[in-house]
This record gives structure tokens, sequence and C-alpha cells, in this order.
């Protein structure tokens, strides 16, 4: 029996594809965690679990330092830290911990191109410091958060393929907003947030380039009902991806 050509054709397209995308390789993900103030080993379980469902991922969880506001975590004490993974999760919160070569070492393997995911107290870590490299880095400077309260969101960019499957009136759980002092060089906020004291709205979700590193920042990420929250994890799983190059714009 004969096969027409357009079957054949359709046979060498199809099957090349199949393949590719069972042995696309894994992202190498590094997950930074620890210090004051939250749940990281649910959180990380939440966060490792949800991201599972977009891509496939080798995930190495670094959780160090205890549970107070200052410390000097020993992973960072390598210049290479950062060597051989895709993007850097920085989910820690160390307020207090002001050492300026310390805190150099982990922007410079930033600014030399490793992209980066920045949670909630990422934004109030090295705050004490004096020098900027950390909050220009992250994108927002930020010194104090405002109370627990169920917060609606506000799309800006709604069309950005990290806010796919956003509601456009989602509300948060009871978690904690960032005010936010500044916004550095080309951050693009996605999502803002009033405020219920001074109404001001602040950004809640951005991307920013630092250096050759691509960044996606959320300042929400407290509670562990937000860590629930498919929403939540939805928008910071695609956030992950797009400073991978992984996801469409």
């Amino acid at each position: 029996m004969r096969i027409p050509l357009w079957i054949l054709l359709c046979g060498l397209l199809v099957v090349p594809a199949i393949q590719a995308a069972e042995t696309a390789t894994p992202l190498r993900v590094l997950l930074i965690t620890g210090g004051c103030c939250h749940n990281y080993p649910f959180q990380s379980a939440q966060l490792t679990n949800a991201v599972a469902r977009h891509a496939r991922v080798d995930w190495t969880v670094v959780n160090e330092g205890g549970t107070g506001t200052r410390a000097e975590i020993p992973l960072y004490a390598r210049p290479d830290w950062a060597r051989g993974y895709d993007v850097v999760v920085h989910n820690e919160c160390f307020a207090d911990t002001t050492a300026p070569a310390y805190i150099r070492r982990i922007t410079a393997a930033h600014h030399a191109g490793v992209p980066a995911v920045v949670i909630h107290c990422a934004m109030h870590t090295y705050r004490a410091t004096d020098i900027p490299d950390w909050r220009e880095f992250l994108g927002v400077t930020s010194r104090h958060h405002e109370h627990m309260s169920r917060y609606p969101v506000k799309k800006v960019l709604p069309e950005h393929p990290i806010l796919k499957d956003m509601p456009a009136d989602w509300v948060t759980p009871m978690d904690e907003l960032y005010v936010i002092e500044k916004v550095w060089g080309d951050t693009r906020p996605l999502a803002t947030s009033a405020s219920e004291k001074d109404g001001k709205e602040y950004p809640v979700a951005w991307t920013h380039t630092y250096g050759s590193a691509r960044v996606f920042g959320t300042t929400y990420g407290h509670s562990d009902d937000t860590f629930r929250d498919p929403v939540f994890l939805n928008y910071v799983s695609r956030g992950l991806l797009w400073a991978a190059g992984r996801l469409k714009e």
C-alpha cells in the first residue's frame, strides 16, 4: 500500500516534537530559604510541588541560617555558589545582615547572568545595610510592610504571560502589603495592591533585568494560606519559568 507523502511528512514533524518534549532537559533550580518569621519548610514544599505542574525541575533546597534576622549562610561563602543553576529562588529573611562583601558575592552572581525569583521577605533581607546592591538586584526598595489583610490585586499588565489565568478580581489570603519606596531601573510592575492606610498603589509583582539576568519578584508570600492559594502558586511558577526563559512572551 502506498502512503501519501503528506502523511509521511506529518509523521516526520510530529515524532521529533514528541521526542523533544519527552527528553527536554529539566530546569536546575536552587531555592534558598530560612531566617525569620515564616514557615519555610511548608512554603518550600508548596512551591516545588506547584512548579512541577508546569515543568520538569531538579530542585536543590538550602535552608540555612536559623530563624533569626542576622546570618551569613555557608552557601554564599563560595564565589561560584550559583554555578550550574538555571534559576535561583530567594525566599530568605535576614534583615539585619550588613556585610558588604558577603552581599556583593550574592549580587555578583546574578549580575553576571543567573536569573532569579525573589519572594516576600527577600525584599527586606539586608535592609539594614547602606549599600544599594541588593535593592538594585531586587528591582525595588522596601523597608517595612503594612498590616495583614486580604488585599485586592489589580493587574497592571494583564496580557503579560506571567499573569495568565489570574482572575481580574483576585483577592489575596491574609498577607502583608509591602510598602515600595523606590522602583529601580527597568522594573515593570505587573500587578499592584492599594494600601488600606494611605490609599496608594504599591507593586506586588514585577519583572526586572539586573545586569544580564532576568528577575521576577512578588511581595506576597507571608502566610501559609497564601502558599496554599492556587492563584499565587500559579503566577509564581510562571514567573520562575519567565525568569528562566521558558515562558513565551
